[in-house]
C-alpha cells in the first residue's frame, strides 16, 4: 500500500507545511513534522527541530523513526523571508535565508537519503516558490535559494533515479496563508491582476499536487518544477 508509507514534513507546523501534512494524513499516510515551535496537524508525530541544526535533526529523525518507520517521502518546505532591497540588505539577512533555505534542506536530505536507498524508493518533494526562477523585487536572499532548489533537485535525481528515488521541485505561486495576509489590500490587488487565475490558490491545492508527486503514479516524473502558480510564472 503506497498510502502506508512514512513522510516527513520539514516546517509542518503552519501554511503550506501544515496543509500537506493534513493530505497526506487524510489519504493514509503515516506523517511527521518538524516544527520549532507549534504542532502539526491532528495525528501527526510533531517532532521539535530547526533545520539549521544537524544535531536537533539527528534526533528528530530517529524519533521518527523509531516511530513510524523509515523515512521514504520528504517534503522540504521549512523556509522563512527576510525581505528588503538588495543595498540594504545585511550579510546576516542574506546568510541565515540561506542557511534556512537552502542549507536547511541539505542538512535534512543528506539525513534521510540513507534509508530511501536502503528501501530501494523514495519520494524527495522541495518546495521552492515561482520567485526562484520568475525573481523578486527585494528577495534577493529568497528567490537565490528558491531558485538553488532546482539545481539540487536536479543533481539528486543524476545521483539516485536509478535507485528508484525522485527529486522534485513544487513552486506555488501566491497562497492564502499568515505570510499573505500580512500584505496590503493594494498590493494584494496588484498581484491578483499579474495571476492569469486572477485569484491566489488555496494551501491545499499545494498540498495535493505534492501528494501526488509523492504517489506511484507520479514514478516517472523526476528533475522537474512542477508551478501551482494560476499561471504567474508561466514556466520560467
Amino acid at each position: 500500500m503506497e498510502s502506508a508509507r512514512t513522510v516527513l514534513v520539514t516546517g509542518g507546523n503552519r501554511g503550506i507545511g501544515f496543509a500537506i501534512a493534513q493530505e497526506f494524513l487524510a489519504s493514509g499516510y503515516r506523517v511527521a513534522v518538524t516544527a520549532r515551535s507549534g504542532s502539526g496537524p491532528e495525528g501527526t508525530l510533531t517532532v521539535r527541530a530547526d533545520v539549521t541544526d544537524g544535531e536537533s535533526l539527528d534526533s528528530a529523525i530517529a524519533e521518527v523513526e523509531a516511530q513510524l518507520g523509515p523515512i521514504e517521502i520528504l517534503v522540504a518546505n521549512a523556509g522563512i523571508t527576510k525581505d528588503t532591497l538588495l543595498m540594504r540588505m545585511s550579510d546576516e539577512e542574506f546568510e541565515s535565508v540561506v542557511n534556512t533555505n537552502l542549507n536547511g534542506v541539505f542538512r535534512v536530505l543528506r539525513r534521510v537519503t540513507k534509508g530511501m536507498l536502503k528501501a530501494k524508493f523514495g519520494r524527495v518533494i522541495l518546495i521552492g516558490s515561482v520567485v526562484g526562477l520568475l525573481g523578486s523585487a527585494g528577495q534577493v536572499n529568497y528567490s537565490a535559494t528558491k531558485s538553488a532548489l532546482v539545481g539540487m533537485a536536479r543533481s539528486v535525481t543524476r545521483e539516485l533515479g536509478g535507485r528508484n528515488i525522485t527529486a522534485n521541485v513544487v513552486a506555488p505561486g501566491f497562497i492564502d496563508t499568515d505570510m499573505t495576509a500580512e500584505l496590503s489590500e493594494e498590493l494584494i490587488a496588484g498581484y491578483k491582476q499579474r495571476i492569469p487565475a486572477g485569484r491566489f490558490a488555496a494551501p491545499e491545492e499545494v498540498a495535493k499536487v505534492v501528494r501526488w508527486l509523492a504517489s506511484d503514479e507520479a514514478s516517472y516524473i523526476s528533475g522537474a518544477v512542477i508551478p501551482v502558480d494560476g499561471g504567474l510564472g508561466m514556466g520560467h
